[in-house]
C-alpha cells in the first residue's frame, strides 16, 4: 500500500504517550514488589501521562478526542457483532471496543498511581505524606500505641487496594493486547505498527 493510501491518524503527542506509557508501566510493574524509588518514579511518570492523555482527549487532534471514539451501547454492540462477520465495521480511529478499553485502562492506571501515593503517602513518603485526612482508622485514643495501629491499618488498606488495581490493570492490558491483534486479524492491517507511523488504511465506511 503506498503512502497515498494511507490517513494520518495518530498524532506524534498519541504515539509518544502510548509507548511512554508502555516502558513505564512496565518498570512499575515490574518493580513494584522493591517499593523502590525508581517503582515510583515510574509510577508518577505514568500518572502525568494520564493528565496528558486526558487533556489531549479533550483538546488534541481528531482521532485522539473523546468524542470521538466513545460510542453508545449500540454502535458498540454492533461492532462487536461485526468482529465475527465476513464484512466487520471499520473505523479510521479506535474502533467501539477500543475506545472503552482506552477508558477503562486510563480509570484503572490512575487508580493505581492514587492508591500508590496514599500507601507511600501513609508512611511519611511522597506528596500526599501530610495528608493525614486519607487515613482510614482515626484514632480513638492519643497515645502512640494506638496511632501506630492506625497507621499500620492504613498502610495495609492503601497497599491491598493499590494491589488489586494493578492486578486489574495488568489484566486490562492483556486484554488489550488480544484485542488488538484479533482486530488487526480481522481487519487486515497492523495496528501496532499504526501507533508508531501513525498510518492507517481507509476503510470502506471510512
Amino acid at each position: 500500500m503506498t503512502n497515498e493510501e494511507r490517513i494520518k491518524v495518530w498524532d506524534i503527542g498519541i504515539r509518544i504517550f502510548h509507548w511512554s506509557l508502555v516502558v513505564l508501566y512496565v518498570v512499575s510493574y515490574l518493580t513494584g514488589e522493591d517499593e523502590s524509588d525508581l517503582h515510583n518514579y515510574a509510577g508518577y511518570g505514568v500518572l502525568a501521562l494520564i493528565v496528558f492523555r486526558i487533556a489531549w482527549g479533550v483538546i488534541g487532534t481528531r482521532h485522539a478526542r473523546f468524542s470521538d471514539f466513545i460510542y453508545g451501547p449500540g454502535k458498540t454492540l454492533a461492532y462487536a457483532k461485526s468482529m465475527l462477520s465476513r464484512q466487520p465495521i471499520h473505523y479510521l480511529g479506535h474502533n467501539p471496543l477500543g475506545g472503552w478499553m482506552a477508558v477503562a485502562l486510563l480509570v484503572t492506571l490512575f487508580i493505581t498511581c492514587w492508591t500508590g501515593m496514599e500507601y507511600i503517602g501513609s508512611k511519611g513518603e511522597g506528596p500526599l505524606a501530610a495528608d493525614t485526612g486519607m487515613v482510614i482508622s482515626v484514632a480513638i485514643a492519643n497515645d502512640d500505641e494506638d496511632e501506630d495501629e492506625d497507621h499500620e491499618e492504613g498502610d495495609e488498606f492503601w497497599e491491598e487496594v493499590h494491589e488489586v488495581f494493578a492486578n486489574l490493570t495488568l489484566f486490562l492490558v492483556i486484554l488489550h493486547i488480544v484485542g488488538v491483534l484479533a482486530a488487526s486479524l480481522v481487519h487486515r492491517e497492523n495496528l501496532a505498527k499504526a501507533m508508531v507511523n501513525g498510518y492507517k488504511r481507509p476503510g470502506p465506511d471510512t
